[in-house]
């Protein structure tokens, strides 16, 4: 295990156990997390690298751990986290939380934290692009180009509408959806938005219309999902919401590749009942040789990178860790997934909680 108690400067009292990705190989431990130790070495925690990739081994490296701080690698599920004797708080450096059993931490009084505020501007700016690469034939034209195919262009568009004026849906209106209505605004887009969470006034001060899934999928051109994964989202999108969707729509995913019945997804394209899909995260990543949407004219896959830029590694990283460190330190975290652990586990309320919407899990 990378770590021990006897590196200089790492403190020796509590005890953070980190799995993250693509870390730079530097020879110390101080060197590879100093993001994460700027942000804990006012409480004095010790960072310990899980090198374990199973259960099993994880378990036997980080049971004893105070905080968990991971962003991929092994799922933090039921096993291991009832097999945590002295956990405070599992911080995850993303979004979405689905890599962790929300509701066994939530039983075991564990507070779950996530970074819903880093990478806003990036996601929905991705996923506009992904809605006008869609609209616009990107990928079938840049193939068209390449193949020699340079007059066939134009007659591709014969039957595609102009953007201005086509309708817009957004599944759920958390703070990715509002940012990616501002974009689509501008470009004459009509917005709907379907969130059962959240207050209509929310809405309609974006001048978003309010509407059920059902009228959403009906009167949408382009259908643009921004739910979390969940037991209740899993598959939100399957045949019977695909076949509600208009046969000139287009379908955008930026979420999570879960929320979509994949399956069925394909079944819709190939059968024409939709337009075409736009795609930043599938149900398998990376996808199998096999999956038809790799070869598809009408739908565009980017690589689950909806939320990269130069900033967001860092910053995400900063942010979960200061997450962890304040509930090491006694107090609220200020982005909680479970706000119903908080009034079961000993720390301060230091700041106002916002109740805008329910848990962002």
């Amino acid at each position: 295990m990378a770590g021990s108690d006897s590196e200089p400067g790492l403190g020796h009292s509590l005890k953070v156990a980190v799995q993250l990705p693509g870390l730079p190989q530097a020879s110390t431990l101080e060197e590879r997390f100093a993001i994460e130790l700027e942000a804990l070495a006012p409480i004095g925690a010790r960072l310990v690298e899980v090198a374990a990739r199973d259960e099993t081994g994880w378990i036997a490296e980080a049971r004893d751990a105070q905080a968990i701080l991971t962003s991929w690698g092994v799922p933090i599920g039921r096993r291991v986290i009832e097999s945590l004797d002295n956990c405070v708080v599992i911080g995850v450096g993303s979004i979405g939380t689905d890599m962790v059993d929300v509701d066994a931490a939530t039983e075991a009084g564990i507070v779950v934290t996530n970074v819903p505020d880093v990478f806003i501007e990036e996601v929905a700016d991705h996923a506009m692009a992904l809605l006008l690469a869609a609209a616009r034939r990107l990928g079938e034209m840049s193939s068209l180009v390449a193949g020699g195919g340079w007059w066939e262009g134009r007659a591709r568009f014969a039957e595609v509408p102009r953007l201005r004026g086509q309708t817009l849906g957004l599944v759920a209106f958390g703070s990715v959806a509002r940012a990616v209505a501002r974009r689509a605004q501008p470009f004459g887009l009509r917005v709907l938005a379907h969130d059962p969470y959240l207050s209509e006034l929310v809405m309609t001060e974006a001048d978003v219309e309010p509407v059920g899934l059902s009228e959403l999928l009906e009167r949408s051109d382009f259908v643009s999902l921004h739910l979390p994964l969940n037991d209740e989202t899993r598959h939100w999108i399957g045949a019977a919401e695909l076949a509600r969707m208009k046969r000139g729509a287009i379908l955008v995913n930026t979420a999570r590749g879960g929320v979509v019945d994949e399956a069925a997804l394909i079944a819709a394209l190939e059968a024409g009942s939709i337009a075409g899909a736009a795609l930043d995260v599938l149900e398998r990543e990376p996808p199998a040789a096999e999956n038809p949407l790799r070869r598809m004219a009408n739908v565009v896959v980017t690589p689950h990178v909806a939320s990269a830029s130069s900033r967001m590694r860092p910053e995400t990283r900063r942010r979960a860790a200061r997450e962890v460190a304040l509930a090491l330190a006694g107090r609220w975290p200020m982005s909680c997934v479970n706000p119903d652990v908080l009034p079961r586990v000993p720390l301060e309320r230091w700041q106002p909680y916002s109740m805008s919407r329910g848990p962002n899990r």
